[in-house]
């Protein structure tokens, strides 16, 4: 079943739950930070961009997860097979960080010694990313500005409770942004040029339980006739009976997908993560194979607080099938899959 919620309506009801579970290709389920029943420091609230051009990325992160909050900037070189992950901790934000109440508007900015990681948004369609950190590798600091724009119409939300009364997951991926911009890191600069380069946003509200693994996959770009394609799947979180997250995104428009699987190979009894993935679907609607490039790995295990990431990148191909039949070849287009078991 994939019920489509196609009208504005408040995202959560008097006693915290989600008002109607289901899929939407616009953010219309209205979301209240005041509405939510749970305790502080069990509410969920991030940020997170992915700007990639198939040679090298940046991501961005601000988060604040109630008892702890997380700021994090990666550079991913996929030529050079290389990548680095630095994530400063704070203490306690307990919604400080005044996240933004809808994507559609207003900035997000944090700082910490020797950081900072703000997110420009006037609301005009154009957003701008600026961050920076002193000590962010070996080479020392990092400096990035980037900016968005040409935000597709359609994007993916999801509204997916768990079996768990006030708990829910409330999530848009806007896929296919353009971007341009640069970062400068160890004297060199890594220029983002609008001809080849794409940003999505995971935009994330909510209150979750205390262990989950999730699966999440996303790809975006152009194809050989020039039209913007990509893809959002994954699964892991909640109860899926209303709705899955799997869509494809063509020149801005939303196409629901079922179920997708993720085949990760597996040897000696662990993931084999670097070895080549196949993806599935239960319609035939999604069936690619994927050959790895880079792990992106950042670990945390910390007692209680616990973040195992596999954010693999690499090269996807085969096929995607439009609402409409019609079918789109994937051919060397770069984009991740990671499986992630958190405990926090």
């Amino acid at each position: 079943m994939q019920h489509e919620i196609t009208r504005t309506i408040p995202l959560l009801d008097s006693k915290g739950n989600l008002t109607e579970p289901g899929y939407a290709k616009k953010l219309l389920p209205v979301y209240r930070r005041a509405d939510i029943k749970a305790g502080k420091m069990r509410i969920k609230e991030w940020d997170y961009y992915l700007v990639n051009n198939g040679r090298f990325a940046l991501a961005l992160t601000v988060d604040d997860n109630g008892y702890m909050g997380l700021d994090s900037i990666s550079l991913l070189d996929f030529e050079n097979g290389w990548e680095i992950t630095t994530s400063p901790m704070s203490f306690m934000p307990l919604g400080k960080l005044r996240m933004p109440e809808t994507s559609a508007v207003g900035d997000v900015h944090h700082a910490g010694s020797g950081h900072s990681i703000t997110f420009k948004n006037d609301g005009s369609g154009h957003r701008t990313l600026i961050a920076q950190m002193k000590k962010f590798g070996p080479a020392g600091s990092i400096y990035a500005r980037v900016e968005l724009f040409d935000e597709p119409e359609e994007s993916m939300v999801i509204c997916t409770p768990f079996d768990k009364p006030g708990h829910f997951y409330y999530n848009q991926k806007i896929n296919c942004m353009r971007a341009k911009g640069e970062v400068v890191y160890d004297g060199k600069t890594y220029v983002f040029d609008p001809s080849d380069s794409f940003a999505v946003l995971d935009w994330g509200r909510g209150v979750w339980t205390y262990d989950n693994t999730w699966y999440w996959g996303s790809l975006q770009g152009y194809l050989e006739d020039g039209s913007r394609f990509g893809w959002n799947i994954g699964y892991g979180f909640g109860n899926t009976s209303a709705a899955s997250e799997n869509m494809l995104f063509y020149n801005g428009k939303s196409h629901k997908l079922d179920e997708v699987t993720f085949n990760i190979p597996v040897k000696n009894g662990k993931d084999d993560y670097m070895s080549p993935w196949t993806f599935t679907s239960n319609d035939g609607r999604f069936e690619m194979n994927f050959t790895p490039i880079l792990d992106r790995q950042a670990p945390l295990n910390v007692g209680v607080i616990c973040m195992l990431p596999h954010q693999v990148f690499g090269k996807f191909n085969g096929k995607a099938i439009l609402d409409d039949g019609t079918v789109i070849e994937v051919k060397d287009m770069v984009g991740f899959a990671e499986k992630v078991h958190n405990k926090w």
